[in-house]
């Protein structure tokens, strides 16, 4: 299944990401993909709020990985662009694997430890603050997507 979605400011893109936190469940895997400055940082703050995350969610770019358990369920951000190209065993697949949602930036770099069972994302920038999200489900394990066209 894929859908299409848009928003048109930064708050409406934290807003699709508070929407999408009510869906999530532990095992939960997503993976984001779009250019620098796409709104993949600005979605995920937006489901770490839905999530009940109590501080700033930001990107974990220097770190690759950031935990938070103060919400819902625990919630895992990598972001594994300065993964290219390296040896990935530096266990993410705990994070992947493991109790809470995880969403990850730059998926193709860490290609090898996903599941094939996710949803994928790709956020298009249509210039200003408008975005464009497409979701495709290939494994259909997150029909919860058509409530969200629905709710647009």
């Amino acid at each position: 299944m894929t859908i299409r979605l848009f928003t048109h400011s930064k708050e409406e893109t934290k807003a699709l990401g508070r929407k999408i936190a009510s869906f999530l469940k532990p095992g939960d895997v997503v993976v984001l993909s779009g250019d620098l400055g796409a709104g993949k940082t600005t979605l995920t703050s937006g489901v770490g709020e839905g999530l009940g995350v109590n501080e700033e969610v930001l990107s974990p770019t220097f770190n690759i990985l950031k935990c938070y358990f103060r919400g819902r369920i625990p919630f895992y951000h990598i972001d594994a662009y300065r993964l290219e190209g390296q040896h990935i065993e530096i266990g993410l697949d705990e994070a992947i694997e493991g109790d809470g949602a995880c969403f990850v930036e730059w998926p193709q770099f860490i290609e090898p430890l996903l599941p094939e069972e996710r949803l994928e994302i790709e956020i298009h920038n249509q210039g200003e603050n408008d975005r464009e999200f497409v979701f495709t489900d290939p494994t259909d394990s997150y029909e919860w997507i058509a409530s969200l066209e629905a709710k647009q």
